[in-house]
């Protein structure tokens, strides 16, 4: 019998059909992604992108040429614009702002590939070193409150380019769905005084049936209620409310984590476009005790459509239980 299920972070229903369960190879996914004639974002075609924000580089190398490892340019086109004010204002019951914000690309390798899985440790580090550096950065400019890193892969998700990327918007409003989980965050702290994502990393533990890998620092889990098959969290298993707090162990830690359950993903369900999110407390909002940052892996296996539209609850056919297994298992 199917089960509907909440997940206590967005209060959103789903619904696990489990008389609809598939396995990982009853999924068609799209056809695989071929490598382009010609790559914008490849080492040496430094001058067919925006001038760079920034970059990791080797010594000696120039500003906008070969050598960097990591870099950094805005979107050609951008959903929102750098330059300006704000200039908010109603009319009636609407109100409406100028689109300020800033939209920029991570070029995660200077190599023409899909995916940073294959390669080093060390350099996964750096992309998320960046993402960090990047987040500090546009919060000097108070203009903006929220920064949302995210990374879609395959043409499903939203990915138009084969070089692997991120993207970054910061943008001049707390989106809705973070502004949500706060909410939702601070009502059940100020209850039971505890931290709710503590209380579900702690769960996760206990229980087991949905963990995909468990270290000192990180837990990588199916949620209780996903919305996707698959759908995978990445939780910090000490407190911290932004992302740009992390410290060198736990950054070298998340690179780990991040790599390998990516991996089995890619490995366990040939290579699915998916897409992920990271999580964080607003710019200027002082640390606390009740939200905590994460990050949000959903393959993108099934579509939605006008149930899920009009309704709000989404429609699982793979229990998470089921797909933690056997990611769980998957050998690497």
């Amino acid at each position: 019998m199917s089960e509907l299920r909440k997940d206590p972070l967005s209060r959103r229903w789903v619904i696990i059909a489990s008389e609809r369960a598939r396995r990982p190879s009853d999924f068609v996914v799209e056809e695989p992604a071929q490598i382009p004639g010609f790559d914008p974002f490849a080492e040496g075609n430094e001058d067919k992108t925006p001038p760079e924000i920034a970059a990791y580089r080797t010594a000696g190398s120039r500003r906008d040429g070969p050598g960097w490892r990591v870099r950094v340019v805005p979107n050609k086109f951008p959903a929102l614009a750098v330059e300006g004010k704000l200039q908010k204002h109603g009319s009636g019951p609407y109100d409406r702002m100028h689109g300020i914000g800033a939209h920029e690309i991570v070029i995660e390798c200077p190599q023409t590939v899909r995916s940073f899985t294959g390669l080093p440790d060390a350099h996964v580090q750096e992309i998320l070193w960046m993402y960090r550096d990047r987040l500090v950065d546009l919060a000097r400019d108070r203009r903006f409150r929220y920064g949302m890193i995210f990374k879609n892969v395959g043409k499903v998700a939203g990915g138009t380019l084969y070089h692997t990327h991120s993207q970054l918007i910061a943008t001049p409003v707390v989106p809705r769905t973070v502004a949500l989980k706060m909410e939702h965050c601070a009502e059940y702290f100020k209850l039971r005084e505890r931290c709710l994502i503590q209380d579900i990393v702690e769960h996760e533990i206990e229980e087991q049936s949905r963990v995909v890998l468990d270290t000192g620092h990180f837990l990588s889990f199916a949620p209780y209620a996903p919305r996707f098959p698959f759908e995978t969290w990445i939780v910090p298993k000490f407190h911290a409310a932004h992302f740009e707090s992390i410290e060198q162990g736990q950054m070298e830690e998340l690179a780990f984590v991040l790599k390998r359950t990516l991996l089995k993903l890619e490995r366990g369900l040939g290579n699915p476009p998916y897409n992920y999110m990271l999580f964080t407390a607003p710019f200027h909002d002082a640390p606390n005790e009740s939200f905590r940052w994460h990050l949000e892996i959903t393959p993108r296996l099934t579509h939605v459509a006008g149930f899920e539209w009009g309704t709000g609850f989404y429609i699982n056919p793979v229990p998470p239980e089921d797909a933690a297994e056997f990611l769980r298992n998957l050998k690497l």
